[in-house]
């Protein structure tokens, strides 16, 4: 039995209350005061009590005793069929003559009530390159500026911090080892990601590594015939994710959450350059000696040796 957490008896109260009213002799209004409960409710379960017995001091169902007009087994399948026709509740409701609320709640039992629901997802496709270089990921995220610490850090929405604009992280991930490049630059326009990305080649052909192609999402930068040019002249090849899909830039997206989580939001920092000066530690240990779930729990240079045999 569900007992409301309000509740002042339970069935056994009930009962005790009876039995003192029935069998010890006690006046009504002594035993509802024991109780804690009126006088009027202490007459209602004596009601019940001489009505039925012990079984009608429980709680009752809150269902009607006569349900209204329920609907026809056809009219359930149509609402159905309707929806995985991906129809929306109201035109379902116009089209069947029933009540909105009706359609509604039909769909929540049946758990169609929310979109997603008809749409089958994609099914998830896991890649990775065999040999390091083959796939560069390139991605930016938005980083406010810090004037000071802001509610992201401190939890209080009162020391939001408005007007001090934005900087922007730059990153780079190799595919097979996972290797991550990463700079804060002023802007994610043309002129910093091009030259980000001849600093991240750099810093890959540093390590043994040879990128053959990049791959990107569809921003402007991207698409510049600067950021073009800088690839044909890498001998690189340029591969754009598809439109409104991150997944599919998915080791870029999952090392950029990693950062905010374990760097840009992990302290507070007083200003946007202490957190500037943290990132360079913090992306040397992660590709040295943080050990990552895809790599067996070795760090990303663990796989440059494994694979170039090239010494760090």
């Amino acid at each position: 039995m569900n007992v409301h957490q309000h509740a002042r008896m339970t069935v056994h109260g009930r009962a005790l209350l009876v039995s003192r009213i029935r069998q010890e002799g006690w006046r009504v209004r002594d035993a509802a005061g024991a109780a804690g409960v009126s006088e009027r409710t202490a007459y209602k379960w004596l009601a019940r009590f001489r009505a039925g017995g012990e079984r009608m001091l429980h709680d009752r169902s809150s269902a009607p005793a006569r349900p209204r007009r329920r609907l026809s087994p056809e009219t359930l399948a149509a609402i159905e069929r309707l929806r995985r026709q991906r129809l929306s509740g109201p035109a379902i409701a116009r089209q069947l003559g029933q009540p909105r609320s009706t359609v509604g709640a039909v769909l929540r039992r049946l758990g169609l009530g929310r979109r997603a629901a008809i749409e089958p997802k994609p099914p998830v496709v896991r890649y990775e390159r065999e040999r390091p270089g083959e796939l560069i990921h390139l991605d930016t995220k938005k980083l406010g500026r810090i004037a000071r610490p802001s509610h992201r850090v401190t939890g209080n929405r009162r020391d939001r911090v408005a007007g001090t604009g934005w900087e922007h992280l730059h990153v780079a991930v190799d595919d097979a080892s996972r290797l991550a490049y990463t700079e804060v630059l002023p802007s994610e326009r043309k002129e910093d990601a091009v030259a980000f990305l001849s600093r991240a080649l750099a810093f890959f052909a540093a390590h043994g590594v040879r990128v053959e192609r990049v791959m990107t999402d569809n921003g402007s930068a991207y698409k510049s015939f600067a950021f073009r040019n800088r690839l044909a002249e890498a001998g690189l090849r340029h591969i754009r994710t598809k439109p409104y899909t991150p997944r599919t830039n998915g080791k870029a997206e999952r090392f950029i959450q990693t950062s905010l989580r374990e760097w840009a939001y992990a302290r507070t920092y007083q200003t946007s350059a202490e957190r500037a000066h943290a990132m360079q530690p913090w992306i040397t240990a992660y590709n040295s000696t943080r050990p990552h779930s895809a790599l067996g729990g070795k760090p990303p240079l663990s796989r440059l040796n494994n694979v170039l045999g090239f010494d760090t």
